[in-house]
């Protein structure tokens, strides 16, 4: 369980009560334990990919942007959930664990929805055309540029269009001020900077290691 501020046994009740993913989720998820060793929490838990996808489809998403894939499982459950003809671009920097990735959607029958771009998003971001607009992003990269990936896709983003931004109750780190390591820091900074702009409505959401859901005005 991501979600280490809930008691274990609450942890699994939820889980126990969401849909399950398939096969080609549950096979990356152990290969990613399998590769990864310890680094295979970077990986969002099955509550969080039913979630991204529930999302992609009421938002009836079309143009999305995904910022830190790593192997590729949130990256799955975004392309499943995009509309007919929608296009997913991801943006993140290694190779090797895109590698993975690019298997695994083969495997789910995403691939054809999916662009990869491979260098700094802090970069690559600029790439992006502003025509069509973003309706819906996800950030789950390096924690210390999230005000940065936050304001670069607010340019490309649509009115009413999504940003969900992944870790962003940091095992509960966030809530007490006598945490001050560099990456709770970078968080609850972000934390503050979403919740007092007024350019956008926002939500954090108790969903394993906390997810933020902000929806331009």
């Amino acid at each position: 369980m991501k979600a280490t501020y809930l008691e274990a046994a609450v942890g699994q009740y939820l889980l126990a009560h969401t849909s399950r993913p398939d096969d080609v989720l549950d096979a990356l998820a152990v290969e990613t334990r399998e590769l990864a060793g310890d680094r295979a929490g970077m990986q969002i838990s099955p509550d969080q990919g039913r979630f991204l996808t529930m999302m992609a489809q009421l938002v009836r998403a079309k143009n999305a942007v995904e910022i830190g894939t790593f192997t590729g499982y949130s990256a799955i459950c975004l392309a499943r959930g995009l509309s007919r003809r929608g296009r997913l671009t991801c943006f993140d920097i290694s190779e090797e664990w895109t590698s993975v990735a690019r298997r695994y959607w083969e495997k789910a029958r995403v691939a054809d929805r999916i662009t990869l771009k491979i260098g700094p998003a802090s970069e690559r971001l600029h790439d992006l055309p502003l025509i069509p607009a973003v309706d819906l992003a996800f950030i789950d990269a390096d924690k210390e540029n999230y005000g940065l990936y936050y304001e670069t896709l607010l340019t490309y983003l649509a009115p009413g269009g999504l940003i969900l931004v992944d870790n962003t109750l940091w095992h509960g780190k966030v809530a007490h001020p006598a945490e001050h390591d560099e990456t709770t820091v970078a968080i609850r900074e972000f934390n503050d900077m979403v919740a007092s702009d007024h350019r956008v409505t926002s939500i954090m959401l108790p969903i394993a290691d906390g997810m933020t859901m902000i929806r331009k005005h």
